[in-house]
């Protein structure tokens, strides 16, 4: 049977997942629809991509709306957040999974640039601090009237214990997000937890080929790498595990143990 199915509306919980039209951010959109969660969609410029998650998501029984945004956008930040809590008053948990992730490197013929950083740490770093502030004035006011304290999940990446200096722009951009994940967990306590989930590869990047992407999957001392289910199963745990806050998962087979001097990208053709 659908979780959802015998789930009252007024009790489900919702999540807002951003960058939930494609790729990762839409297989946890889907999971935690399948745990009978209402799911808000967020998508920059995927909009076909984004209704067709919805429409997925509502064939599960649970509510699902698309909200577009520019992330970048502090105003359309602020919009966003508005716009979904009046639709989903019953809003739980957010996760932060939108990001850019362009090449860049000091050492290198693309180095880091103003524009490539700012825009990095706008998308990666602001949007996501901006949201999680958002997520707990929502819940101060609001007041939480069940026993699962509130969660906003920011996504980071295995990358930050295991440091190379490829993506410059990118590592330090989630560099700084997992730094708020410590800091943001002590000033938003009671109200909302604030908790790091770092997969390792789990889908193949960029102009990645097949052959390269499975061979950098095995590159961890499991053997494989995480899925994207991994990550959406664990997206699901935090979010319903009250009492874990101010840390960091990493899900990735171990990746992060072992050190490399370039990303695993590079290293597999």
């Amino acid at each position: 049977m659908n979780p959802s199915s015998n789930t009252p509306s007024q009790q489900r919980k919702a999540v807002l997942v951003t960058g939930a039209a494609k790729r990762l951010g839409q297989e946890i959109a889907m999971q935690f629809a399948r745990q009978g969660w209402d799911v808000a969609v967020h998508y920059g410029r995927s909009e076909r991509e984004a209704q067709e998650t919805v429409a997925q998501i509502q064939s599960l029984g649970v509510k699902s709306v698309a909200f577009q945004a520019d992330l970048a956008d502090e105003q359309a930040v602020k919009n966003l957040f508005s716009q979904v809590s009046k639709q989903f008053t019953n809003l739980h948990c957010l996760i932060n999974n939108a990001s850019i992730f362009e090449y860049d490197r000091a050492n290198s013929n693309v180095p880091l640039t103003s524009q490539g950083l700012q825009e990095h740490m706008q998308v990666n770093l602001t949007a996501p601090i901006l949201l999680s502030q958002l997520m707990f004035e929502f819940q101060k006011i609001n007041g939480n009237q069940s026993d699962l304290v509130p969660s906003a999940i920011q996504m980071l990446d295995q990358k930050l214990i295991n440091l190379n200096p490829d993506y410059l722009s990118y590592t330090l951009s989630k560099a700084a997000l997992a730094t708020s994940v410590e800091v943001l967990a002590m000033d938003f306590a009671p109200h909302l937890r604030v908790v790091g989930l770092a997969p390792g590869i789990s889908l193949p990047s960029g102009d990645q080929t097949d052959s390269g992407f499975s061979k950098a999957h095995q590159m961890t001392p499991l053997g494989k790498s995480s899925t994207p289910s991994d990550i959406t199963k664990a997206a699901v745990f935090l979010a319903e595990s009250s009492a874990i806050t101010g840390t960091t998962l990493y899900v990735d087979g171990g990746q992060h143990l072992l050190s490399s001097s370039r990303d695993v990208m590079f290293k597999t053709n």
